[in-house]
């Protein structure tokens, strides 16, 4: 990019404000074209390899680079049906040869045997079992060599005739396809789980720079793992059809550790690379193992339970300091979001070998997709955009858009890895019966269509799908811009300059400003296009140099604001998106630019607090005065709000005042106010503005060069938290009758019913603001005991809002069954924020033994509630009169009692004595009668 500008020299201001102008502006580009050295992944124009359905097709991905010169892409369907007898899903290696039309793969024939049988004691038993082997999980190249394993197949051992044992099987194809060769190192008589039976040979694999075979089996010695490295020389001299158990000249294997290593699962993934310092490649797992004898170098132990730390290695030199780097995914990772919620991410750890197994730890790579597995797969690339140092591939199979997958590509440099990526490839296919799994084998470092640049393999097993993304290189342009003249007059309109050629396309614009202002108008427009954009369109050779002269003037005076700042020539190209596939095209923009001055402003405001809540309405008074001789032109007022206030509109019922045009804006999320005072503001001038807001910081400037800068002025009002918080409370029912009916007196207290009458305290705690408060304390007392006996007994509480309330060791301390009707508790939700404390005592606690129930109300907003309710049984057996139960806060439950009727209280023995007296008195009253009638006649 070239910058330029040139500035207009005037010889009297009237005179430049007067009259418009014509000039011819020089504009010289050169252009230079070296060798292209950068690139991106074309991802418009992939070339996509499909497989049979179901055979995940794409679980493992390479090259192959034969030694004729010959480039094609392999990829492995492990769950792939094959023509071997009675196998089922036995799995495939495909061989897809490259061209730019053709995407045909065929199936390299490694093994077209069935299940193989053994004779033991005269008689046949199978000996081998390649159904769901998964061959082709695992695929790798070297040269002419490909290896391919099943790590799930399983063969039977002599000593235990009925089990098999998983220990994995590889095979070699060589020579291009001519001879195949069986590898299945794990496949001895130490069989079992505590030997190498669970080996699965072959779980990974890799070859180093000389050729020799590296393979992890993570089953091995009850799953403490192990790596089997052999030469493929010897592998395949030591072949011999028919034998199961090889013996390979010079193959070393890590051995049985102790105990508290079992679990391990070493050989998860394996990487080959130097860090000895003896020039030769050792392996790495989550460990880093010296290739000679397999000895344990150095170990490095994941940060988190379950990250799955290991998952995938890499090794290359990222920071171009000569020494092979490393790298660990933990795919699995947890993570705290900003919401403090754990969220697995998945992270790459970055390992710089700053000296022969001194390994630096730099800041890791953490995914932004949940659940996407970020780490999964790590493919070094090379050098791709050729600054220098080797660039890395990571997956995302489960992140994106449906879960489409994603493979991030990140660039090295001298202190490790960029932080972001430089290139985002995105799954273009739906999800099947499985996720697309889009990145889960990755592949890169190779150049498969001898273009110079690097290409990567990305496989979607679980479309059945592999993608080859090749390199695209892009130009690398050089640019100088020259304005002529490089001054203005405006007098003078008889600026000539020659034409040159015509062959160079450019793309070239003039801004005077980038300040946003109402009507502001570009001055400067190019004479061809009557715009202050012009676009040119060039194809550059290479080392050619192009020049280009074009003509611009300035606009009527009358047609634009900024008539002092610099006008400013910008030029920016780019390759043209339609061009053809080998020309490298450029397009040209030119950029405007800004300058800010300032006056003097004073600021008045009508209050001095506002309350936190409130519906606050503030007027402030701005005025602005030119003290200057001159005008002051493109003078204009800024005023800056926070994020707390609210802007409200202009007031113009000051007629004192010069009214204003302004214009409310928002630029990276800053919000101002943005008003015209003028062009020019002239001389003595005094222009104030009324608005309402919250908070404000005010400046004023102008395009003058001298005392053009005002202070800058701030409008702080204090902020006061006030709350009106009513507490009150009532009684349910407001009145409890003693006996109740249907009660008795019972000694065995079972069930709440026993004790008395049931009753209902509820408090309502209400803010009727204007401010919110918190942390709010509520103590409640009731009387429980006076005198040794009991009054109110506590049952049971519920909370509606936020408050969160604990009762002490009475409440319900006879642990009596209450009714199937629950009272739900809530608890609020604690914030800080202004503390209010609201205690009540109840007087007569000193005399009378009491209950407590203690609550924390939460943020309370203007306008809500706090709701405490209290399930309470009144002491039956205490009350013999009236009693006024009285907690605080002030909820009162009279207690009356009932006198019974007369006849419902006099015994039955009373009665019938009564009945019996009264029949002897009527009996005597009958026989004195009759002594009077007898004795008178």
């Amino acid at each position: 990019m070239g910058l330029v500008r040139f500035l207009t020299k005037t010889p009297g201001i009237v005179a430049f404000l007067a009259r418009s102008f014509l000039c011819i502006i020089g504009l010289l580009l050169t252009f230079s074209k070296p060798a292209c050295k950068a690139f991106n992944l074309d991802v418009e124009n992939p070339a996509v390899y499909s497989g049979p359905n179901g055979s995940y097709f794409g679980y493992a991905v390479d090259f192959y680079l034969s030694d004729s010169g010959s480039a094609s892409v392999l990829v492995g369907a492990p769950k792939a049906r094959t023509k071997q007898f009675n196998v089922t899903e036995g799995g495939s290696v495909f061989y897809c040869p490259w061209s730019s039309s053709q995407t045909d793969c065929h199936a390299i024939k490694f093994d077209l045997e069935g299940d193989r049988n053994v004779l033991l004691n005269d008689t046949n038993y199978q000996a081998d079992f390649k159904s769901h082997q998964w061959f082709g999980a695992t695929v790798r190249s070297h040269g002419d060599t490909i290896l391919a394993c099943a790590p799930l197949y399983s063969w039977r051992t002599k000593e235990d005739i009925p089990h098999s044992d998983a220990t994995g099987s590889c095979y070699l194809s060589v020579e291009n396809f001519t001879n195949f060769v069986e590898y299945a190192p794990c496949r001895t008589e130490i069989s079992g789980p505590s030997g190498q039976g669970y080996c699965q040979g072959g779980f990974s694999a890799e070859f180093t720079k000389d050729g020799k075979v590296v393979l992890g089996g993570p089953g091995s010695y009850f799953w403490q793992g192990q790596v089997i490295s052999a030469a493929k020389e010897d592998i395949i001299r030591a072949y011999y059809p028919g034998y199961f158990i090889q013996a390979v000249s010079g193959q070393i294997q890590t051995k049985q550790a102790h105990s508290l290593k079992d679990d391990s699962y070493q050989g998860y993934s394996v990487a080959a690379g130097e860090f000895s310092g003896d020039g030769v490649e050792g392996k790495s797992t989550n460990q880093v193992a010296d290739t000679a004898n397999l000895t344990n170098m150095t170990e490095y132990t994941g940060e988190q339970m379950g990250s799955y730390f290991g998952y995938a290695v890499a090794t290359t030199d990222i920071n171009s300091d000569g020494m092979v780097d490393l790298l660990v995914g933990a795919p699995m990772l947890m993570v705290r979001s900003s919401h403090g919620r754990l969220e697995e991410m998945g992270q790459v750890y970055v390992y710089l070998q700053r000296s022969p197994l001194k390994l630096e730890s730099r800041l890791p790579l953490t995914g932004t997709q949940v659940f996407g597995r970020f780490g999964s797969t790590i493919a070094p690339l090379g050098d791709l955009n050729l600054d220098g140092f080797n660039d890395v591939a990571i997956s995302c199979p489960f992140g994106g858009e449906d879960q489409q997958g994603l493979v991030y590509i990140y660039n090295g440099y001298s202190e490790g890895l960029r932080q972001k990526p430089s290139q985002v490839i995105r799954g273009q296919w739906a999800a099947g019966t499985i996720p697309a799994s889009f990145g889960f084998a990755l592949r890169g470092a190779k150049d498969l269509d001898m273009n110079g640049y690097p290409d990567l393999i990305v496989g979607a097993f679980g479309i059945n799908k592999a993608i080859l993304y090749r390199s695209r290189p892009i130009v690398n342009t050089s640019a100088s811009l020259t304005v002529s003249p490089t001054m203005i007059n405006p007098e003078e309109k008889n600026c000539i300059l020659t034409t040159g050629n015509s062959s160079i396309p450019v793309e070239v614009q003039l801004d005077s400003h980038k300040h946003k202002q109402k009507g502001a108008v570009k001055r400067a427009l190019f004479l061809d296009s009557q715009q202050p954009l012009l676009p040119m369109t060039v194809r550059l050779n290479h080392g050619q140099q192009v020049c280009q002269h074009k003509r611009i003037y300035l606009r009527d005076e009358k047609e634009f604001r900024d008539k002092l700042s610099s006008i400013y020539v910008a030029l920016n190209f780019s390759l043209d998106p339609k061009a053809a596939a080998d020309s490298h095209v450029t397009q040209l923009i030119i950029w405007g630019f800004l300058c800010f001055v300032f006056l003097f402003p004073w600021v008045l405001s009508d209050r001095k607090e506002v309350y936190l809540g409130d519906d606050n309405s503030l007027t402030l008074t701005f005025n602005a005065r030119n003290e200057g001789e001159g005008g002051a032109y493109e003078a204009d007022l800024y005023v800056v709000l926070p994020p707390e206030a609210d802007y409200i509109g202009i007031a113009r019922n000051n007629e004192t005042l010069t009214q204003l045009t302004c214009s409310y804006e928002t630029e990276n999320q800053t919000r101002y106010l943005s008003c015209d005072l003028g062009n020019p503001m002239k001389s003595g001038t005094n222009v104030g503005l009324i608005r309402s807001s919250f908070f404000s910081i005010l400046c004023f400037h102008s395009k003058n060069e001298n005392n053009s800068h005002s202070e800058v002025v701030a409008s702080k009002l204090e902020v006061i938290v006030k709350a009106d918080v009513i507490l009150q409370g009532v009684s349910r029912p407001d009145k409890v009758f003693f006996p109740p009916a249907n009660w008795k007196l019972t000694k065995n207290y079972n069930v709440e019913v026993d004790v008395g009458p049931a009753v209902e305290h509820i408090y309502e705690l209400v803010n009727n603001g204007p401010s919110r408060i918190s942390h709010t304390l509520l103590e409640l007392r009731c009387p429980f005991r006076v005198q040794g006996q009991t009054l109110l007994y506590p049952l049971e509480f519920s909370t509606e809002g936020p408050i969160n309330c604990t009762a002490d060791k009475n409440m319900n301390h006879r642990n009596l069954k209450v009714s199937d009707i629950q009272m739900n508790t809530s608890q609020g939700q604690m914030r800080q924020s202004q503390r209010v404390k609201i205690s009540h005592h109840f007087p007569n606690c000193s005399t009378v033994d009491c209950w407590k129930v203690e609550c924390n109300v939460g943020l309370l907003q203007k306008g809500t509630t706090a709701i405490l309710k209290m399930r309470s049984r009144v002491w039956a057996e205490t009350f013999t009169e009236v009693y006024i139960l009285s907690c605080h806060p002030q909820v009162v439950t009279p207690v009356v009692w009932n006198k019974p009727d007369i006849e419902n209280s006099v015994p039955l023995w009373i009665i019938i004595l009564a009945i019996l007296a009264g029949l002897l008195l009527l009996a005597l009253l009958i026989y004195i009668l009759y002594r009077v009638s007898t004795a008178v006649i």
